[in-house]
């Protein structure tokens, strides 16, 4: 999949802000997720790391969209160290979280033809190599999205008993942790904790049922202060590996990204009112143009996505920009 020639840029465009569909770097282990590009980054004093660069790709029912939100990698990536960075200062857990410094990647990396160090700055996280825990550590304060569906269902969350009579969009009595099933490929799968423990091990869930719920609570009331409500919102967690992928430390670590608007549902907290869908700083802007194309029948949510037209990316650009400048005003 690639990015049409009106909307991309070349892997080598040396343009700050220009848009970055992809990356291509003098680096091993390259993996390309729905948003991020990860490559293994050798160090000369001590284990190696992992580099993320956070495109301006994004991706909606699954498909990532061939039209890039032009700098919207850098406001991911700058929201999630402000977090990351925020979660360790107040002692709630460590993180992976070593660098956003372009400069801290080694000059061989940059080979003829291959991105530029440019290009890559405000877009890149340096974080240690983890062993990921399989597990996807769901945290809901909202009922909304999958937790909505599974709720009027049978009246419970992954399990969690909840009161009766809840509507769209309630908040709940006590933030809840609902975990889910790491997927390779499509949509997670909601699971309840005991199958999460038979995944990971018992000892292990409690302890990350303990520190995600700590870290939500303590972030939704900081988001919170500054008018935005974090409805729910997910983490990944690893165990810190030398070269060889052996395990060095058995205490989890927050790994990837947090509470950003790709990983949270971000509400703006002077428009809530349960009962209804919410106004969102996330990519749900994107979505309800995505889903007016599937009612008319111009698109069925499979690959390749459609272009989106210039009013929808400026949209949503707008929303992840207001996010961060209230979080980190």
């Amino acid at each position: 999949m690639h990015a049409s020639p009106s909307h991309g840029s070349s892997p080598g465009c040396s343009d700050p802000d220009a848009s970055a569909f992809e990356t291509a770097l003098g680096l091993p282990e390259r993996r390309r997720g729905k948003v991020r590009d990860v490559y293994r980054l050798p160090v000369a004093d001590g284990p190696d790391r992992v580099l993320m660069v956070a495109t301006d790709r994004l991706s909606a029912f699954d498909v990532v969209m061939p039209t890039p939100i032009p700098g919207k990698g850098r406001l991911l990536t700058g929201i999630a160290a402000f977090w990351l960075r925020w979660i360790e200062s107040r002692g709630l857990a460590r993180t992976h979280l070593v660098s956003t410094d372009a400069a801290d990647i080694p000059e061989s990396a940059f080979t003829p033809g291959s991105t530029t160090r440019q290009t890559l700055e405000g877009r890149v996280t340096i974080g240690r190599r983890c062993r990921v825990i399989p597990v996807e550590c769901v945290v809901r304060g909202y009922i909304e999205g999958s937790g909505l569906q599974d709720y009027r269902a049978t009246g419970a969350i992954c399990g969690v008993a909840l009161p009766a009579g809840l509507v769209q969009c309630d908040r709940l009595p006590e933030p809840i942790f609902t975990p889910a099933t790491k997927a390779q490929e499509g949509h997670d799968e909601n699971i309840d904790f005991e199958t999460a423990c038979a995944a990971a091990g018992r000892g292990l869930m409690e302890t990350l049922r303990e520190r995600s719920l700590a870290i939500y609570t303590a972030a939704a009331e900081y988001a919170l202060e500054r008018g935005i409500i974090i409805a729910d919102t997910k983490f990944e967690f690893g165990l810190p590996i030398d070269d060889d992928g052996n395990v060095i430390e058995n205490d989890p670590i927050v790994i990837d990204e947090a509470l950003t608007p790709d990983s949270s549902r971000f509400w703006p907290a002077g428009d809530y009112a349960p009962g209804r869908a919410q106004q969102s700083f996330d990519k749900q802007f994107v979505r309800e143009h995505l889903q007016s194309l599937v009612d008319s029948g111009a698109w069925d949510k499979t690959d390749p996505g459609p272009e989106l037209p210039e009013d929808v990316v400026r949209g949503t650009l707008a929303r992840y920009r207001e996010a961060r400048d209230l979080l980190l005003a």
